[in-house]
């Protein structure tokens, strides 16, 4: 009776520490073996890059306009999920003009 505190303890541990972090840990793999060319990643640095060359160990992305480095698998952070839906150029044309809001330093009367 008196270890039951002490098992109780053991598991809430588990069930909050351990698993979760086993559980990402399990999907960041998953991510790194499913890398393909032409994917959008963030490098665990911070470096955004896009993949051209998937190897057994490595890849070769490119982070800038013909800049190709070779990283390790495992310094892929993570993907990065573009939608066909999005359009970059797709801005309010209100924001586009001179002078409007938030577009930055104004004189103000």
């Amino acid at each position: 009776m008196e270890f039951l505190p002490l098992v109780g303890i053991v598991l809430l541990f588990w069930l909050f520490i351990i698993r979760p972090q086993s559980r990402r840990q399990k999907e960041l793999r998953s991510m790194q073996s499913s890398l393909s060319v032409e994917d959008e990643v963030m490098l665990t640095s911070g470096v955004y890059a896009t993949v051209r060359e998937v190897e057994d160990d490595h890849v070769l992305v490119e982070i800038a306009e013909g800049v190709v480095i070779k990283v390790a698998r495992g310094a892929v952070g993570n993907k990065i999920h573009q939608y066909a839906d999005e359009d970059e150029g797709d801005l309010d044309p209100e924001n586009d003009e001179p002078g409007a809001e938030g577009t930055g330093p104004e004189e103000k009367s």
